[in-house]
């Protein structure tokens, strides 16, 4: 890798402002910054660091203005963050990818496979599959019975996609996701003892999902548990069956979805969220880290925090308050006293 600023401010078209010249062969946290590497600027909050970094070139918003001396080339552009994610999706997508079939391995004599797939050693392909072109399927990888994989898309070592699952194009499946095992489904019975309710429906992930690693996503106990087109699920997410989840919805870290609820399109859920079953949730909702949610969310755009969910506003309002609470209690306690004395 060796590009100079003036190249790199071509292909995300920005702005100099230095040394147009400045080659750059490598890149670095802003607060690492070394000789000869790019970095970027987004969030004010690690501005401070722009001043002693020793990163060559810098990308920043058009709107930043330096307060001091800055000696690192400049590269102004609309959004910092935009531009650096191209840059690295441009530089990963010059990478040499890996095709062909290494052994041992296991591929189904019915399987289609796409040109230049990769398959890694110990990945296990069943009947009736279907993998496109381009995709890579990495070593110790299960595909099911049926399962129909697009082009373009990386399953990784250690990740199981159950029977009749489909994956669409440009998807990315990390270790140790598991996509298609069994809805939670039992029925009570008399004795008290619970009986397995089938699960014979299956999971379906639009293009350009991504699943993170030992995320598990359960089929539909009839029909189909839908991950539509963009949405991101972070490691350690739980979706049970029959869910939707919207198209460019990202949902972080060891939140758990219950089963049959609905969740809209461009929605952002921090760590730790829990949603109950059968519920819809509205485009654009925002859910604070560790927010239950037990109910309908009906309005667009909304955002919540606490469990049970509340608006966030009066949710700081009334957390305010509940800081002072023992304060609030000695007051009361002392205003009694003074009360009953009289």
């Amino acid at each position: 890798m060796e590009f100079t600023a003036q190249q790199i401010a071509e292909l995300i078209q920005g702005e100099i402002e230095g040394n147009a010249e400045q080659v750059i062969r490598d890149v670095s946290k802003i607060e690492e910054g070394r000789r000869e590497t790019l970095t970027f600027l987004a969030n004010p909050k690690y501005e401070h660091h722009i001043y002693n970094t020793d990163a060559s070139v810098v990308i920043v918003n058009k709107s930043f203005t330096p307060e001091k001396p800055i000696k690192a080339t400049l590269i102004k552009v609309e959004d910092a963050y935009q531009a650096l994610a191209k840059l690295l999706q441009m530089y990963e997508s010059s990478l040499p990818k890996k095709t062909g079939i290494e052994q041992p391995s296991f591929i189904a004599d019915d399987a289609q496979i796409g040109d230049f797939v990769y398959v890694g050693a110990f990945a296990y392909i069943s009947e009736k599959t279907k993998i496109g072109k381009n995709t890579q399927i990495w070593p110790g990888a299960f595909i099911g019975e049926g399962v129909e994989i697009g082009d373009d898309t990386i399953v990784y070592s250690g990740a199981k996609i159950y029977k009749h699952c489909k994956v669409g194009n440009n998807c990315i499946i990390h270790s140790g996701a598991v996509i298609g095992s069994d809805g939670f489904g039992f029925a009570p019975g008399p004795d008290g003892d619970y009986q397995k309710i089938p699960q014979v429906g299956n999971v379906i992930l639009e293009d350009l999902v991504e699943i993170g690693a030992n995320t598990t996503i359960d089929r539909a106990t009839m029909g189909s548990t839908i991950i539509r087109r963009g949405a991101k699920l972070d490691n350690l997410v739980q979706i049970a069956h029959n869910v939707e989840v919207g198209a460019n919805t990202v949902i972080a870290a060891q939140t758990g979805v219950a089963g049959s609820t609905k969740i809209g399109k461009n929605c952002m859920f921090g760590g730790q969220v829990g949603i109950a079953g059968h519920i819809k949730v509205a485009d654009g909702t925002k859910l604070a880290a560790q927010t239950g949610v037990g109910g309908a969310i009906k309005k667009e755009g909304t955002t919540l925090m606490g469990s049970p969910a509340f608006n966030a506003m009066e949710y700081n309002k009334s957390y305010v308050i509940f800081r002072k609470l023992p304060d609030i209690y000695k007051q009361l306690q002392e205003l009694k006293k003074k009360i009953t004395e009289k």
